[in-house]
C-alpha cells in the first residue's frame, strides 16, 4: 500500500484547498459538537426573488451532476468506459437551417444524413451597445436605478424551533440592500433544553418596492452538523455562492449550506485488480405476451374512441335540447324564488308580529313613565314650598345649635371645677411627678405592689377615688369606656368584658386593692383603670406620656377640661332639685356645696359674672402656676382650649 499523502484525503481525493486553490482554515468545533448555543448571527447573499431555472444550461438533468452522488464500484467503471453524453435537440434544432445563415441543403439522397448531424449554425453578430455608451448620464443612471431597484428589498429573518410555537428570535428589518448583514444576537437566556439543539429552522422575509405585504422567501432547516465551513471571515472567501445564500456566524468561524462545492467526505474508488463479473444474457418476452399486449392496446385505443363518441353524442343532444332545457331550468328557478319569496313573507310577518308587541310595550312603559313624571312635579313643587320655610328655620336652629354647645362646654368646665373641688389633686413636695388625691399618695411605679413603704389601705381609697373620677369624667363627657369599675370605697373592682379568655363573671373583675388579693390581679386592674384614663385623654386630643403615671395623667385630663375662655358658667336653678327629689333643696344644696369645700359666690350667678377678684378665677391662676411648676406641659391644653 503506497503513503498517503498529507495534503490529499485517504480516499485519494484532494482536499478543498488542493481543488479550488484557496486557503481554507480548519474550524474549532467538531461537527457534532454544533450546537444552537455557538450561533452569533446570520448573514444573507445575494438576495434574489425571481425562481432559479430548473437545471442548468449545457447540462443534462442527471444525478451524475451532483457532486456527492453516491458512487459504486461499477457505477465508476461505466463513467470510466462511457462517453460524453451529448446535449438534446429540440424540435427547433431538427429543422432545416435558413441559407441566410450561409448552410445549404443537399440532394434528396443526403437528407437522412442531414437529420442524423446536427446543423452548425454561423457565428452570431453582436448585440450593438452604441445607443447606451452615447445615452445621458441622467439616463444612465435611471437605468441603473431601475435594474439594481428591481434586486434590493426590505428583508428580515426569524430563527425558530420544532417544539416551540414562539418564534426564538425576530431580526430587525434591512431596507433596501442585496447581501443583508444583520445584527448580533444571543440565544443562551432560553436555557440548555434549546441552547443545546443542533437543528433550527430559519425563516427569511422581503418585500419589494412593487409588494403590497412581506412573502416568506426562505423557510431552511438547517442541522448544524451538515453545515460547509467556509472560513473566518467573508472577507477571505472568494468563491461564487449561490442565490439567496444564508451564512451562519458561529463561535470559530463562517458557515453555510450549498451543494456546489467539492465535499470533504471521502468518495469510494475501484481498488486495484477488481473486475466486474460478465452479465449473462437474459431472457425477453415471449409471441404470446407480445400479442395479447398489442390486443390490449387495441382495446384501449377502442375505449377511447367510444369514449370520444359518446362524448360528441351527449354534447348534440344538449345542444339540439338547450331550449328545452332553459325552459326546465327556468321553471325550477322560479319555484325556487317562489319558495324562498314566500319563506321571506313568513319570516317578515314573525319579525311584524315581535314589533307591533315591543311597541305595546314601550308606550306602555312610556305613558307609566309620564305618570312618574307628572307625579315627580307635584311633588317637587310641595317640596319647593317646604324647603322655603324651613329655610328660613335654619339660622335660628344653627343659632340655637352653637348656643347649646358653648353652654355644654361651659357646664363641662363648671363640672371638672367641682370634682377639683371634690377630689383635690395636689402634688407631693419633694417629689416631682408624685400626687396624692384627697391627701392620699397613689404611687406611678409599673408594680403598685413591690412597694413597701406606701400603706396598701391608703392606695386603695386613693384607687378608688380615681375610678369614681374616670367613671363620672366618661358620663359627663358622653366617652364610654371601655373597663367600667365599680366603686365601693376601698374594696373597688374593674370589669374586663373585652377579654376572650375570660369566662366568668368573677373571672373578668379585677380588684383595685392588694389587701387579701393576688398581685398580679391587682396590677392588671390598675392597668385597665390607666387604660380609661388614657381613652378619656385620647377623646378630648391629648397624649399620654406615661402610662404608668395614674394623678399625673388625671391631673392633666382635668387640667386642660377646666381651661377656657371667659368665666365659669353658674348652675342652673332647680337641676339639682329634681335630682335629689325632695322639697327642701336650698339647705341640701348648701349642705352639698360646704362639703365640697366651696362658697355660695361660686354656685351663685354674681360669683360667675364679677370682676377680677371672683374666687373661681383665683383658682384657675393657682392651678395654672402649680400645673407650671410641676412641669406640666400646658401648651396642648391652650392649643385644645383655643380650638374650642
Amino acid at each position: 500500500m503506497p503513503p498517503l499523502n498529507p495534503n490529499k484525503s485517504p480516499a485519494g481525493i484532494s482536499s478543498f484547498a488542493d481543488v479550488k486553490g484557496l486557503s481554507r482554515d480548519k474550524p474549532w468545533l467538531l461537527p457534532s459538537n454544533r450546537k444552537l448555543r455557538h450561533l452569533q448571527g446570520i448573514s444573507l447573499r445575494n438576495l434574489t426573488l425571481s425562481r432559479p431555472p430548473t437545471r442548468p444550461r449545457g447540462k443534462t438533468s442527471d444525478d451524475e451532476s451532483l457532486p456527492n452522488a453516491f458512487r459504486s464500484p461499477k457505477r465508476l467503471l461505466a463513467l470510466r468506459e462511457s462517453q460524453a453524453l451529448e446535449h438534446s435537440r429540440s424540435s427547433d434544432d431538427l429543422k432545416s437551417v435558413p441559407k441566410s445563415h450561409g448552410l445549404s441543403k443537399e440532394g434528396d439522397s443526403d437528407t437522412e444524413t442531414q437529420l442524423r448531424e446536427r446543423p452548425q449554425i454561423g457565428k452570431l453578430k453582436r448585440r450593438s451597445t452604441l445607443d447606451w455608451t452615447n445615452s445621458l448620464p441622467r439616463a444612465r443612471q435611471k437605468k441603473l436605478e431601475d435594474v439594481t431597484r428591481g434586486r434590493m428589498a426590505d428583508t428580515w429573518f426569524s430563527l425558530h424551533d420544532v417544539d416551540i410555537l414562539e418564534p426564538l428570535y425576530v431580526s430587525e428589518v434591512i431596507h433596501k440592500a442585496m447581501n443583508p448583514d444583520f445584527r448580533f444576537f444571543d440565544l443562551n437566556t432560553y436555557g440548555p433544553s434549546v441552547n443545546r439543539r443542533d437543528e433550527l429552522i430559519v425563516k427569511v422575509w422581503a418585500q419589494t418596492e412593487n409588494m403590497e405585504d412581506y412573502i416568506l422567501l426562505i423557510e431552511l432547516k438547517a442541522h448544524f452538523r451538515s453545515l460547509q465551513f467556509i472560513g473566518k471571515t467573508l472577507e477571505s472567501f472568494h468563491h461564487p455562492l449561490p442565490p439567496n445564500c444564508i451564512i451562519f456566524h458561529l463561535a470559530d468561524g463562517i458557515y453555510t449550506s450549498f451543494t456546489d462545492l467539492p465535499l470533504d467526505e471521502p468518495v469510494p474508488v475501484l481498488p486495484e485488480g477488481l473486475k466486474l463479473p460478465s452479465q449473462a444474457a437474459q431472457f425477453t418476452s415471449s409471441s404470446d405476451a407480445l400479442l395479447r399486449l398489442s390486443n390490449l392496446d387495441d382495446c384501449i385505443q377502442d375505449a377511447l374512441i367510444t369514449r370520444e363518441e359518446l362524448t360528441n353524442q351527449v354534447n348534440n343532444l344538449l345542444i339540439d335540447k338547450k331550449q328545452e332545457l332553459d325552459i326546465i331550468n327556468a321553471a325550477t328557478q322560479a319555484q325556487e324564488s317562489l319558495a324562498a319569496t314566500k319563506r321571506a313573507i313568513s319570516t317578515a310577518r314573525i319579525a311584524l308580529k315581535a314589533a307591533q308587541i315591543r311597541r305595546s310595550d314601550l308606550q306602555a312603559s312610556l305613558e307609566a313613565r309620564r305618570a312618574a313624571i307628572r307625579s315627580g312635579n307635584s311633588s317637587k313643587v310641595k317640596s319647593q314650598s317646604a324647603l322655603a320655610s324651613v329655610q328660613q328655620q335654619i339660622s335660628s336652629y344653627t343659632y340655637l345649635l352653637q348656643t347649646t354647645a358653648t353652654e355644654v362646654s361651659g357646664q363641662i368646665r363648671r363640672v371638672c371645677e367641682d370634682l377639683l373641688h371634690i377630689y383635690p389633686v395636689e402634688p407631693t413636695p419633694g417629689k416631682p411627678f408624685h400626687f396624692t388625691v384627697r391627701g392620699l399618695p397613689l404611687p406611678n411605679a409599673s408594680s403598685p405592689s413591690s412597694s413597701l413603704k406606701d400603706d396598701p389601705a391608703a392606695t386603695a381609697a386613693a384607687l378608688s377615688w380615681v375610678a369614681h373620677i374616670t367613671h363620672l369624667l366618661s358620663l359627663y363627657l358622653s366617652t364610654p369606656i371601655p373597663y367600667p369599675p365599680t366603686v365601693h370605697g376601698s374594696t373597688s373592682s374593674i370589669l374586663d368584658p373585652i377579654s376572650i379568655s375570660l369566662h366568668s363573671l368573677a373571672a373578668r373583675t379585677f380588684p383595685l386593692y392588694q389587701k387579701g388579693s393576688i398581685p398580679f390581679r391587682f396590677e392588671y386592674g390598675v392597668f385597665l383603670l390607666n387604660t380609661n384614663i388614657e381613652l378619656l385623654m385620647s377623646r378630648q386630643g391629648l397624649r399620654m406620656l406615661d402610662k404608668r403615671h395614674t394623678l399625673p395623667n388625671l391631673k392633666y385630663l382635668l387640667y386642660v377640661l377646666t381651661v377656657g375662655k371667659g368665666e365659669v358658667p353658674a348652675r342652673k336653678q332647680g337641676d339639682v332639685r329634681g335630682l335629689l327629689g325632695f322639697s327642701n333643696t336650698n339647705t341640701g344644696l348648701s349642705l352639698e356645696v360646704q362639703q365640697r369645700g366651696g362658697s355660695d359666690d361660686v354656685m351663685s350667678p354674681e360669683s360667675s359674672s364679677g370682676g377680677n377678684g371672683s374666687p373661681i378665677k383665683g383658682k384657675f391662676a393657682a392651678a395654672q402656676d402649680n400645673l407650671k411648676s410641676l412641669s406640666i406641659p400646658t401648651g396642648r391644653a391652650s392649643e385644645h382650649r383655643s380650638d374650642k
